[in-house]
């Protein structure tokens, strides 16, 4: 498992026809300034988060959130992964389907995700149980946010 610290890495994941995309910004930067963080952040999730967010002209984007092994933020889709034997596994762990909107008010704090799926406003496929894993780096997300 590698978690080299990447202070050093300084890309952004905003987009501007995404407001919300600067939350991945958010917890990209508060994984890698914080190692101890970004270690325990990954020993309890042990997996992959994808988000495709849908802006209001219907274009659809993706970001991934890797705490299985980087702790770290990528845009675009999840990577295939490798199971202990070496085989490949179908990744992500979880995908999370929802508005830019509906992004931005989740890690504003300002919905919850639990009524944006009973609304039908957010899909998941994979490990729903998952989920509850990613709570913890969304709430460091709102708390630094501008959204």
């Amino acid at each position: 498992m590698s978690l080299k610290s990447g202070s050093e890495d300084r890309r952004s994941y905003l987009q501007d026809s995404y407001p919300s995309s600067a939350a991945f910004d958010v917890i990209h930067s508060s994984l890698q300034s914080d190692d101890a963080g970004r270690k325990d952040a990954v020993k309890q999730a042990n997996a992959i988060f994808a988000f495709k967010l849908k802006n209001k002209e219907g274009q659809e984007e993706a970001w991934n959130i890797d705490l299985k092994e980087k702790g770290a933020v990528t845009k675009g889709e999840a990577p295939e992964g490798k199971k202990a034997n070496g085989e490949s596994c179908p990744c992500p762990n979880l995908t999370l389907s929802l508005s830019d909107e509906d992004f931005g008010k989740l890690v504003a704090g300002k919905t919850q995700a639990q009524k944006l799926f009973m609304s039908g406003k957010l899909k998941i496929k994979g490990d729903v149980m998952k989920a509850t894993k990613m709570e913890p780096v969304l709430k460091k997300a709102q708390t630094k946010a501008k959204l």
